[in-house]
């Protein structure tokens, strides 16, 4: 069972949360119909703590992060995580840091350096691409942000153990921007990932570089990025998300190519259905997020009109969820919580994808709540600790070039 701290705290959670859900809700009822400001959607809420982005390469754990707006018609971000690239190999011997590394400091991101190898192994070295991991966070789809201090943590955490570039989404929250906004931006921005690939190819001609779409390319993601190697990743209802962005891409491939989803990572995900099962009913009021106040989040993300627990957003095995069938998905780890009542309904999506062949192993961490990997409060713990490790341990079975000897 959770410590006496964690009780007390998750009881003060539940009502501030809860306190925040109904202010939103009674925002948006005075709010009325839709307007240009609300077209345009919030990422983040002003009373959130943010970690600020560093595009220097930390001395705590080597990763670089920025912060990008890519949709000048809403408030769509992202920011995007580097780990410590290699070496130049006439820089510095390979085993070495940087030098402000090496001395407690940051350094600067300084691109890779592929010209002038002294060696063909040292020029595969120096053209290294790192797979891409697109993160959603968690939040309810009414608070969080790719840039608040939890999500900062876990995905350098993520970065670091995978040695992947993690583009985490800021995508619009709700009451103010309503379903399908969300969805719709995790589309997006897989998207934009396939066009940086795609401009950063046409952009070379000949063994060099041209200006063409020069002012429109992200030099992390098309210098660094292997759109090949892409893993969907979502934390609650971020895994919601995640898992309608990868059935968009199992459907139509061609719109994201020359992306290719390898695999996804549904973290707790916020799956919900009209008849309860046996952990809603037994875990109802469970730590952090009781399943009163989460019916109360989805009645904020879909309008009145088209509410229903059985919303294919909500529930992945709705009769009518629609999208290509469960055996085209990808391989697809899912990490779910003891005391989590939303756990069989995850549980169940996963037998359904292993019926078909899809390889979905289930990780159950025992003594966990929702969200105990993400959390501000649980970062530091072994669990959290644990869990990250154990996704890149899966994950790398479809990320690494040389394939990976580890499974569940």
């Amino acid at each position: 069972m959770p410590g006496v701290g964690v009780k007390i705290y998750s009881v003060f959670f539940k009502l501030l949360l809860r306190h925040k859900l109904q202010s939103l809700a009674a925002a948006a009822a005075a709010a009325g119909g839709e307007d240009d400001a609300a077209a345009f959607g919030v990422s983040c809420r002003a009373d959130e703590a943010t970690a600020p982005s560093n595009p220097a390469f930390s001395a705590a754990d080597g990763v670089a992060s920025k912060d990008l707006h890519i949709d000048p018609n809403s408030s769509l971000s992202v920011r995007i995580f580097l780990p410590t690239p290699p070496p130049h190999p006439h820089s510095r011997r390979a085993s070495e840091p940087p030098p402000a590394i090496a001395n407690g400091g940051s350094a600067p991101y300084r691109g890779y350096l592929p010209h002038a190898v002294s060696s063909p192994r040292a020029a595969a070295s120096a053209r290294r691409r790192l797979p891409i991991v697109v993160q959603f966070h968690g939040g309810g789809f009414v608070s969080g942000s790719s840039s608040s201090a939890a999500n900062d943590a876990f995905c350098r955490r993520v970065a670091k153990l995978c040695d992947a570039i993690v583009v985490a989404v800021g995508y619009r929250l709700a009451p103010e921007s309503r379903y399908p906004a969300a969805f719709d931006d995790g589309v997006r921005v897989l998207r934009w990932i396939a066009k940086q690939a795609n401009l950063a190819m046409m952009s070379k001609v000949g063994g060099g570089v041209d200006t063409f779409g020069a002012s429109t390319v992200e030099p992390w993601i098309a210098a660094h990025g292997d759109p090949a190697r892409c893993v969907l990743l979502g934390v609650s209802c971020g895994a919601n998300i995640a898992n309608f962005v990868t059935r968009k891409a199992v459907e139509d491939g061609k719109l994201f190519d020359p992306i290719k989803v390898v695999a996804q990572v549904l973290m707790y995900p916020f799956f919900i259905g009209s008849v309860p099962t046996h952990s809603e009913i037994r875990l109802a009021n469970s730590y952090f997020y009781d399943k009163s106040t989460c019916i109360l989040a989805w009645r904020l993300f879909l309008s009145e009109k088209e509410f229903s627990l059985d919303h294919p957003a909500a529930n992945p095995l709705a009769p009518d969820r629609g999208g290509p069938p469960l055996k085209c998905m990808p391989p697809t780890l899912t990490v779910i919580a003891e005391h989590d009542w939303m756990r069989d309904r995850a549980i169940a999506y996963s037998e359904e994808l292993r019926k078909v062949n899809v390889d979905a192993p289930v990780l159950d961490y025992k003594d966990t709540v929702h969200e105990f990997a993400t959390l501000d409060v649980f970062l530091k713990t072994p669990q959290a600790q644990a869990c990250a490790e154990d996704i890149a341990i899966w994950m790398k079975k479809y990320i690494s070039l040389r394939g990976h000897e580890f499974s569940y």
